[in-house]
């Protein structure tokens, strides 16, 4: 199935031929080391960068909180993301740099199995960033999430890609 509108766009692949919704089926596939890398940022005031450098944020360690909530959420996917197949994480790393204005994020997953982890890796930084916004909203109300995106893939059948966010 084509998009209508543009008959040389792919088919999107979670829709069937009457157009409705379904899980793809990805039995006959097979595993291969997947690895998906995901960043994004929380911007924050001065005050709160100042905080998280000399760990005085009230709530405490807010980067190692972080670290492992997107640890987890990566693991989640099927039960937040309905057509999302339970897939093994095999490996996933959560990195938090506290920089000029925000804190950077970046993911990386790997599994061997038969379809991407790019939505564990997009899991994974969106989590890590609404933790550390949880934890540091009560002393700044204007942090938010920004430049949440994939920049690196590897693995199956569409082989490797990046790019700079």
């Amino acid at each position: 199935m084509t998009d209508s509108t543009n008959p040389t766009a792919p088919a999107l692949t979670h829709l069937d031929s009457r157009g409705e919704a379904h899980m793809v089926d990805v039995t006959e596939k097979k595993p291969t080391i997947r690895t998906a890398t995901a960043i994004g940022e929380v911007a924050c005031s001065p005050e709160i960068l100042r905080a998280l450098n000399d760990g005085s944020v009230p709530k405490g360690d807010v980067l190692a909180v972080a670290r492992v909530a997107g640890i987890s959420g990566a693991k989640k996917v099927p039960e937040l993301l309905p057509l999302a197949h339970t897939i093994g994480v095999h490996g996933c790393s959560v990195d938090l740099d506290i920089c000029e204005d925000h804190v950077a994020i970046k993911a990386t997953v790997r599994t061997a199995d038969r379809t991407g982890v790019e939505m564990e890796a997009l899991t994974a930084v969106s989590i890590a960033a609404l933790n550390v916004i949880d934890m540091v909203k009560g002393v700044d109300r204007s942090a938010y999430i920004r430049k949440c995106g994939i920049v690196a893939k590897s693995g199956g059948r569409s082989g490797d890609w990046s790019r700079t966010l």
